[in-house]
């Protein structure tokens, strides 16, 4: 990989400057040249808070992380100071937040970056600043749609890891909005934006599809509700129809187990918690947030800010390290297909 990837600021209240510190500090073990969209001057207080050895070098430009790399960590500076202490978010530092962002897609669509990783935002402190998405990744599809002109952006939230790989076909509703906006086309469409990805940025040329069900045995036959019979059946019917390897509804309580998992490549539950229960059960700390259906690659921690550790040192950096090198080799691939 011969460009850099370009990793946000997220909430500087949060463990995000920390985790990247971190993360440059194991450079030795694999992780990939990368540069931090922050403030510098955080950063550095942030290193003698916690008493590492991590110098720092402001950047003028994303092609310069790679002279800085082996040194010291490359950081772009965002454009501000920070106000907000480790667990003590400062309204103020809204718009650097949300700015790292940006530039951060920014440079990936000026091809001065390979793809973006992002840390851990506070969604509530940044509302504010006129910040109206649920999350990075409805907030990403919107970016795609403004600095790439694409039309027909869906983004799709994949949890990964190595032992499982699944999808949310709905993020962050409550139980009784799932019940009531679950569709056969939304499970269709995330079946689709799933398979496309699975073959162009993991490598696998006949994925399959576990389609879980809603309702609890995928509704035994209608006696415990309908909506896997007339929805999720559906959908799967449709998928299939289609050529997609997709199998379902299945009775979620027995898709993630050791046997079951070597039946599928990725899973589609249909909401939040059925998706994310199991895969930070099973690797907590090493899951990696991908978002599909995007022009360019975006990765995340698979966790949040952490107020309540940050500053202490406490914090494990295999998440963002995890997934800094996901990004690396999905940007690999799409090169080695376009070249």
């Amino acid at each position: 990989m011969s460009l850099p990837l370009a990793l946000t600021m997220g909430e500087p209240a949060g463990i995000g400057g920390e985790i990247a510190l971190q993360a440059w500090s194991r450079r030795g073990d694999g992780v990939p040249l990368f540069y931090a969209i922050d403030d510098p001057d955080r950063l550095s207080a942030l290193a003698r808070r916690l008493g590492m050895r991590a110098p720092l070098k402001a950047i003028a430009t994303p092609e310069d992380a790679a002279t800085v790399f082996h040194d010291a960590l490359p950081v772009l500076p965002v454009g501000g100071k920070c106000l907000a202490e480790p667990g003590r978010p400062n309204p103020a530092d809204a718009r650097l937040v949300i700015a790292a962002i940006d530039r951060a897609v920014a440079d990936v669509k000026a091809g001065r970056a390979a793809a973006v990783v992002t840390n851990p935002i506070n969604k509530e402190a940044l509302y504010g600043a006129g910040f109206r998405h649920p999350g990075h990744t409805e907030y990403l599809g919107e970016l795609a749609a403004r600095l790439y002109g694409a039309t027909d952006v869906t983004p799709v939230m994949m949890l990964a890891s190595r032992e499982l790989r699944v999808v949310p076909v709905t993020i962050h509703l409550a139980l009784r909005e799932v019940i009531a906006t679950l569709t056969s086309a939304s499970i269709v469409t995330a079946g689709h934006v799933t398979h496309r990805a699975l073959q162009r940025d993991f490598a696998i040329a006949a994925p399959r599809l576990a389609v879980a069900g809603l309702n609890p045995h995928a509704g035994e036959g209608g006696a415990l509700g309908n909506e896997d019979c007339d929805i999720v059946a559906s959908a799967v019917a449709e998928l299939r129809a289609s050529g997609i390897d997709a199998r379902g509804p299945l009775a979620a309580d027995t898709m993630f187990h050791a046997t079951a998992r070597q039946g599928y490549d990725a899973a589609l539950c249909m909401y939040h918690d059925q998706a994310l229960i199991p895969i930070k059960t099973l690797d907590f700390d090493g899951a990696v947030n991908v978002t599909l259906g995007l022009p360019f690659i975006r990765t995340s921690p698979d966790h949040g800010t952490a107020f309540d550790i940050a500053g202490t040192g406490a914090a494990r950096p295999d998440s963002l390290i995890a997934a800094l090198k996901l990004a690396a080799e999905m940007a690999a691939r799409r090169a080695k297909q376009s070249g």
